[in-house]
């Protein structure tokens, strides 16, 4: 009679761990699409040319991060959504610190991502 009792507790923990990662599930599908919403609010603010960089960062530190993150330390995430958070981050940081010129052929390139982690010094979205 305990095996039985066991596994309907177990049975009903694994059932609240899934309706539980459900819902986790759905505050990062939301917080990774209303991130385009911010983005694109303060977009024109990023990509002026009048602004310095320094200010840029402050901008998305300050404005961005904090909309994209809001309750992140209760997330379980899984590799695609980092991947998303670190893309969504690139992105960003692209047109924060611009194109390159190339050194070989004179043409203008996106960075690298190698070249934006070491532009902006700070560890990357996801830690």
């Amino acid at each position: 009679m305990p095996d039985i009792e066991f596994c309907l507790y177990y049975l009903q923990s694994v059932r609240s761990l899934m309706i539980n990662k459900n819902s986790i599930q759905e505050e990062i599908n939301s917080r990774l699409k209303s991130r385009n919403a911010c983005y694109h609010s303060v977009q024109n603010l990023v990509s002026c040319s009048l602004l310095s960089k320094n200010l840029k960062i402050k901008i998305y530190r300050t404005i961005i991060m904090p909309h994209v993150l809001y309750g992140c330390e209760t997330w379980l995430l899984t590799l695609r959504e980092e991947r998303r958070l670190r893309v969504f981050e690139n992105r960003v940081l692209r047109r924060i610190f611009g194109p390159k010129r190339d050194k070989v052929t004179g043409e203008w390139r996106k960075l690298h991502n190698e070249e934006l982690n070491d532009l902006y010094s700070s560890p990357n979205i996801v830690g």
